[in-house]
């Protein structure tokens, strides 16, 4: 058990080689450009809305289409079936959302800068647990919206779960939800730290191999 925890604790101290370290900036970068694009895009069509309605959420808010048109649209059809209107104000991830990128991507940036495989390892348990949070966050919200229903609605409709991913088909409307931008930069964050891990391992494992012989 010793030795196992002595291997581990030097292979967690060994400095990143370039590779790792520039796969980390660019991790950054991703997290920074996914403040500014939608992370989910939810549009709905009926036949008095053969354009459709359309709703962005990003980090920091709502956008509806058409100018934000369409949320104030979205929100009197809610009102009708008794359901709250989305509002800003609501949605406590719209506060800690960019705060929690803006720090992810100062760790992944200090990381790369002062970095050992420790660290490393920290970023990337870190943003898994942020990615996976938010989508609990963003389903339990949606969970929230379409099953708490004003009993004194004009129109009756039984609870319901809007889709989170994919077509959903609710009363006469056709409403379609899927990721956008920001989540394909966020995914492409991952597929960076994966590979950044991945090579640090590689590398620590060679020069872990090297210590053990001398």
């Amino acid at each position: 058990m010793k030795s196992f925890l002595d291997r581990s604790n030097r292979f967690l101290d060994l400095p990143l080689d370039l590779p790792p370290r520039l796969l980390l900036v660019g991790a950054a970068m991703l997290l920074v450009l996914a403040l500014f694009q939608p992370l989910w895009n939810m549009t709905m069509f009926a036949p008095q809305y053969q354009s459709g309605l359309r709703l962005d959420i990003y980090t920091h808010g709502l956008q509806g289409g058409n100018h934000g048109q369409d949320l104030n649209e979205i929100n009197l059809l809610n009102h009708y079936i008794g359901m709250h209107d989305l509002s800003n104000e609501d949605f406590t991830e719209f506060r800690w959302m960019p705060f929690a990128i803006g720090a992810l991507a100062l760790l992944f940036l200090r990381t790369a800068v002062h970095g050992t495989m420790a660290p490393l390892v920290d970023s990337v348990v870190m943003f898994c647990y942020f990615g996976l949070f938010s989508l609990w966050s963003f389903g339990y919200k949606l969970y929230l919206y379409g099953t708490n229903l004003a009993p004194t609605a004009a129109v009756k409709v039984p609870p319901f779960m809007p889709p989170m991913f994919g077509f959903k088909q609710m009363a006469n409307f056709e409403v379609y939800s899927y990721p956008a931008v920001g989540t394909y930069l966020m995914a492409g964050t991952a597929v960076l730290l994966v590979a950044a891990i991945f090579i640090a391992w590689r590398s620590g494992r060679v020069a872990l191999a090297g210590i053990a012989r001398v």
